[in-house]
């Protein structure tokens, strides 16, 4: 049975960090795409990065560069996202999503998490 799941995600104040974790089972990351994605109340859902397990490589949306970072653990099958300077605007549920490459669009991921929620405030 494949499975995603996240966690890490809670309550952190202005100018604080987080690592989420996206955990999986049932497959192997290196022969997919992990995806996250966020959304917000009342807003679209927005990917923020993507981790290939095929060549090792991170990408992120340009709303997060330099704020967010990526590190993974092939034998236990599980990325992180890090988040530094977390700011008001970056609260949302937080997903991680597994597809064929990261330039898929979101519709092509084939498995997705429950989510985690991520809140920052003061």
């Amino acid at each position: 049975e494949v499975q995603l799941v996240e966690s890490g995600g809670g309550l952190v104040q202005p100018g604080g960090s987080l690592r989420l974790t996206c955990a999986g089972s049932g497959f192997t990351f290196g022969d997919y795409a992990i995806g996250w994605f966020r959304q917000a109340p009342g807003k679209e859902r927005e990917g923020v990065s993507c981790f290939s397990g095929s060549t090792g490589r991170s990408y992120f949306a340009d709303s997060v560069k330099g704020r967010f970072s990526s590190s993974s653990d092939n034998v236990k099958n599980t990325v992180y996202l890090i988040i530094y300077s977390l700011k008001p605007e970056d609260t949302a549920v937080y997903y991680c999503a597994a597809g064929p490459k990261c330039s898929s669009p979101p519709y092509e991921y084939d498995y997705w998490g429950q989510g985690t929620q991520v809140t920052v405030s003061s």
